[in-house]
């Protein structure tokens, strides 16, 4: 077993769900995680928690998909969530379009009956990551040994450091109200976070972490956005994605590529319409897109925006947090001709902090 794998295992058990004796341990991996799996049960067992492995295998859920034609929440699935105190999803695949035949509307359908399920695991310590397969690998276009690398640089770091840095865009966040968004002639859009807390992702729910996020006030959000990086969704790629939004409300979209799949997002429900995140990455180790969005919406210079629910803790207590069974993620590359402005005064140029060098303001 690579060295990495375990030190991998150790990252999460110590820093992202901070393990503890006697925790119930649910760990969600495909078959071809299984180095990664062993690594965790044997961190897991040599501090005393209790863990359960789930299979998480794509060709299982595209059979029951396309057989179906009717879903309920599976009350004994819930159940077990229930009963856990840590909650880990390991991502990993051997055929990344595995579910590329099953229908947009089948999805977004199966979806909705998994909202509980997903809102009792987000109330766990949580913590999903990706290991290194080869389909990832060959997704990225790079060959194993290069994605291999590329995975382990993202998540084994200096976690503490990265915290540190990132809180300087935190504080800026948290006092901040009104946030514009520009790049090039494509992108025009500003939402209110007053309100709402920032959290900065040091490798926590998140591994690899390297992001600050928030929430933006559902009904402020007004403005277009071409998300100019593609992204991978139902097995599908789905290329620039345009919204528009009108108090808050998507009522214009399309895309170059799986317009349907868009669509079929869109239309899950009421929330799916309304933005739940506004995240902008920092993460400099993650230097090229992958079609990974667990990596690419942490990349340095670009910014990114989710569709549907909100994530409860980036939500004030005075503020509506916005209720979805999807959250989608999308990119824009603020490497050239953009900023992001706070209360009207820049504190991003083309992917360059304020508080960082060469910031020209």
């Amino acid at each position: 077993m690579d060295p990495r794998v375990r030190e991998h295992a150790e990252v999460i058990v110590e820093h992202s769900v901070a393990l503890a004796e006697g925790d119930n341990v649910i760990i969600r991996a495909p078959a071809v995680a299984e180095d990664l799996v062993v690594a965790l049960l044997e961190a897991i067992g040599d501090r005393g928690g209790n863990p359960v492995v789930l299979d998480s295998n794509a060709r299982f859920s595209r059979a029951y998909l396309r057989a179906s034609e009717e879903f309920e929440t599976p009350s004994h699935e819930l159940a077990l969530i229930e009963e856990s105190d840590v909650y880990i999803a390991i991502r990993a695949n051997t055929n990344v379009a595995e579910q590329s035949d099953v229908a947009p509307e089948t999805n977004a359908a199966y979806s909705q009956t998994r909202q509980p399920i997903l809102a009792e695991r987000l109330s766990k310590r949580w913590c999903l990551t990706q290991y290194p397969a080869p389909a990832n690998a060959q997704l990225a276009e790079r060959s194993t040994e290069a994605y291999e690398n590329f995975v382990w640089d993202a998540i084994l770091k200096d976690w503490d450091e990265v915290r540190e840095h990132q809180a300087q865009l935190k504080e800026i966040l948290d006092s901040g109200s009104e946030v514009r968004i520009t790049s090039g002639e494509t992108t025009d859009i500003s939402m209110s976070i007053a309100g709402n807390p920032a959290l900065n992702d040091y490798g926590e729910k998140n591994l690899p972490g390297g992001e600050v996020f928030t929430a933006p006030v559902p009904e402020t959000v007004e403005g277009e956005v071409l998300f100019d990086k593609p992204l991978y969704h139902q097995s599908r790629e789905i290329h620039d994605v345009y919204l528009r939004f009108e108090n808050g409300t998507v009522v214009e979209h399309a895309a170059s590529k799986n317009e349907d799949v868009l669509t079929g997002v869109l239309d899950t429900d009421d929330g799916a319409r309304r933005l739940g995140e506004l995240g902008i990455g920092m993460n400099r180790d993650i230097d090229q897109f992958t079609y990974n969005m667990l990596f690419d919406e942490k990349m340095g210079d670009t910014v990114h925006m989710a569709i549907g629910r909100a994530y409860g803790d980036t939500v004030g207590e005075e503020n509506e947090q916005n209720d979805s069974a999807v959250h989608v993620d999308m990119i824009v590359d603020m490497s050239e001709n953009s900023r992001i402005e706070v209360d009207g005064e820049v504190i991003q140029r083309d992917g360059t902090f304020v508080f960082e060098d060469g910031f020209d303001g």
